[in-house]
């Protein structure tokens, strides 16, 4: 795309952006002799750091790797960033089978460098999106929103499906991770994580509108709770007077929620919730206890314990329904822990988890 061609198209799709001085001239082209393009997809990153726009725009990461680092930057406000025009250090080398398949827009195979190796950087327009990568830091709405609509734009623009879209992660023979990571919220959607399928979905969804077309947004927090429902793939054992934490691996949400990063975390705050734990044991001595408790963490560290509540157990296995009802502030999660307090072995055969979400702004 010109300059122009890429205004036109960013501003049809509602696209907030600024531009970056210099960008319609900043390029790889003349330093590598190679002239960008033809382009065939758009690639997605993330920038595993914050305030990235000059490393992206100006300094790159050393001699081996000179800027710019991609086309345009998001940062957490939604604003597009307009970095470059021409060809930019982003892509590196993709896995043949890969390429091939964004290509055709097929489904993009697991990237194989035994396939041969193809430059993205001469094909492939490059994104960064602010975001520490590190499955917690969270993308914020309106980046996520831009995200979906800078893909659609460059999309519509070259008539391309939504195939023509892929991460980092779908290409890289070096294995890198990005982008990934929770994302607060799209349309009439909750907090989910970042993949490639959804943002695709998403792309999918705007190419069928007109261009000026915004998705469903949701009125209030309050109106539209989450729904949160986890469970065990199978079940976990209890060592006699041991504190453990429950792991949950099966989920039945619509979305995915903190716990997709971290399968001990079932909601992260600002937020409030309301549900139940059901929980089975088998091997529980008749009159003996588990106790059952609700734990805070701020990261990894826990800062907060509260009330203990209490399984008797009955003949036979021992059911138990309890109530889930609490706040947490902003940077805090909550998991839960079990202490077998019999003196032998037991296991949880399930534990169900099913909470309504409120989200606190």
């Amino acid at each position: 795309m010109t300059p122009a061609e890429w205004r036109a198209a960013l501003h049809a799709e509602g696209v907030r952006f600024t531009e970056l001085d210099g960008w319609t001239t900043r390029g790889r082209d003349a330093a590598t002799g190679k002239r960008f393009g033809p382009v065939h997809g758009s690639l997605t990153h993330h920038t595993a750091g914050v305030t990235s726009l000059n490393a992206i725009a100006f300094h790159g990461q050393g001699p081996a790797v000179p800027p710019p680092l991609a086309h345009a930057y998001l940062p957490k406000s939604g604003v597009l960033v307009l970095v470059a025009a021409g060809r930019a250090n982003h892509a590196g080398l993709a896995a043949r089978n890969a390429w091939d398949a964004i290509v055709a827009e097929r489904p993009i195979p697991r990237p194989d460098p035994s396939t041969g190796t193809v430059d993205g950087n001469d094909g492939l327009y490059g994104l960064e999106i602010e975001n520490l990568g590190d499955g917690r830091d969270e993308y914020t709405r309106e980046q996520y929103d831009t995200c979906v609509r800078y893909n659609a734009a460059i999309c519509r623009h070259h008539r391309w499906g939504p195939g023509s879209v892929a991460g980092h992660l779908e290409t890289s023979i070096e294995g890198k991770p990005d982008p990934r990571g929770p994302v607060e919220g799209y349309g009439l959607r909750g907090r989910f994580m970042f993949t490639m399928t959804q943002l695709r979905a998403d792309v999918r969804e705007r190419l069928a509108h007109p261009a000026g077309w915004s998705p469903p947004a949701q009125e209030a927090d309050s109106m539209h709770p989450a729904y949160v429902n986890l469970g065990l793939s199978r079940g976990v054992l209890l060592g006699a007077g041991e504190w453990t934490e429950v792991q949950f691996t099966r989920e039945w949400n619509d979305e995915a929620g903190a716990h997709a990063a971290n399968s001990a975390v079932f909601v992260a705050g600002p937020a409030r919730f309301s549900g139940t734990l059901s929980l089975r044991f088998e091997g529980l001595p008749e009159g003996a206890v588990v106790q059952v408790r609700q734990s805070e963490y701020k990261d990894t560290k826990r800062v907060q314990d509260h009330p203990t509540d209490e399984v008797l157990a009955t003949p036979g296995s021992t059911y138990r329904v309890l109530p889930l009802t609490n706040r947490l502030g902003t940077g805090r999660t909550m998991r839960v822990w079990l202490r077998n307090q019999s003196a032998t072995d037991i296991e949880v055969v399930s534990a169900v988890l099913k909470a309504l979400v409120w989200k606190e702004g």
